[in-house]
């Protein structure tokens, strides 16, 4: 046993007041409690008990050793019972990482979280990837096919897309009436995208799968910009974020070829750690978990 476990059984005989009591309590024999005690008072070099058949009383040094042991425990149950709390309830300054177009999606999702005083609430959103660990962050929300890392990964669920263009841009350029028509059209995508001719596989309302070479025209390093781009008639892009459905909803951006799909895009959350979580961290996720169950965007 090392020197602060003695210092707390010290602590605990002096508070249970006899070696009987405190040997339950520490579930030990009284003579392993008693021979801790000698230990202890042997490593300090003074007597800290009066022993006698009916009682313990504290000697000089023993009174004045008990006032440190007893707020060394104090300070440890209150660390523990710190730690419990931030187990049990979300607390602290929970940090989130998100592409943008993701911050109405977040503050509909994390809703319920408002009701706990403690905690707050950091949005990272920006399309470029961060570093997890350098800032901090509790939770990423990611896009797509993941690269292998250490990184702890859970599948949100699947965003819905859909293959769009506004109608000045189809009334000047034409309709695609197949996936190969969009082989003459001008493509809008993120910068993963790269430059020149891409393929893209897009499976039809009979699993029919069609690989297509698009020209990519115009690409952006946030989603916003693309959005935009889109409505103002640049070319056809996929509609994936919460702006882009409300074009569509409200006519500014139209479906094109509605039948064919791009292959699913996977929301995926990711966390910096294994093992247990936080509270603020398990709520969070229970929460995306659900929102995007049921909506993603």
């Amino acid at each position: 046993m090392d020197q602060y476990k003695r210092m707390a059984l010290f602590a605990e005989v002096v508070t249970a007041g006899s070696l009987t009591v405190a040997a339950r309590k520490l579930e030990m024999t009284p003579s392993a409690v008693s021979q801790h005690l000698r230990a202890l008072e042997s490593s300090l070099g003074l007597s800290l008990l009066h022993r006698s058949t009916r009682k313990l009383t504290l000697t000089e040094a023993g009174a004045r050793y008990f006032e440190g042991c007893a707020a060394m425990v104090a300070a440890a149950r209150s660390a523990e019972q710190a730690l419990a709390r931030h187990r049990d309830e979300p607390q602290g300054e929970l940090r989130i990482a998100a592409p943008i177009g993701f911050g109405g999606m977040l503050a509909r999702a994390l809703a319920p979280l408002r009701k706990y005083p403690k905690l707050s609430l950091c949005l990272l959103v920006d399309d470029a990837v961060v570093d997890l660990i350098e800032e901090r962050v509790d939770i990423a929300l990611r896009v797509g096919s993941l690269p292998d890392s250490s990184l702890v990964a859970r599948r949100l669920g699947v965003m819905p897309s859909q293959i769009c263009a506004s109608p000045a841009y189809l009334a000047e350029n034409g309709w695609p009436q197949h996936p190969l028509d969009l082989e003459q059209h001008a493509w809008l995508g993120g910068m993963h995208m790269g430059t020149g001719t891409r393929s893209l596989q897009l499976s039809g309302p009979d699993k029919t799968m069609v690989d297509v070479k698009v020209t990519v025209k115009v690409r952006a390093s946030q989603v916003t910009a693309l959005h935009a781009l889109c409505v103002a008639g640049w070319g056809i892009s996929l509609a994936v974020s919460e702006e882009d459905h409300k074009a569509l909803a409200n006519g500014s951006l139209v479906p094109v070829l509605p039948d064919w799909k791009l292959p699913e895009l996977v929301l995926h959350a990711i966390t910096p750690r294994r093992g247990e979580q936080p509270a603020k961290v398990r709520h969070a996720l229970a929460l995306l978990a659900d929102h995007v169950a049921n909506y993603v965007v």
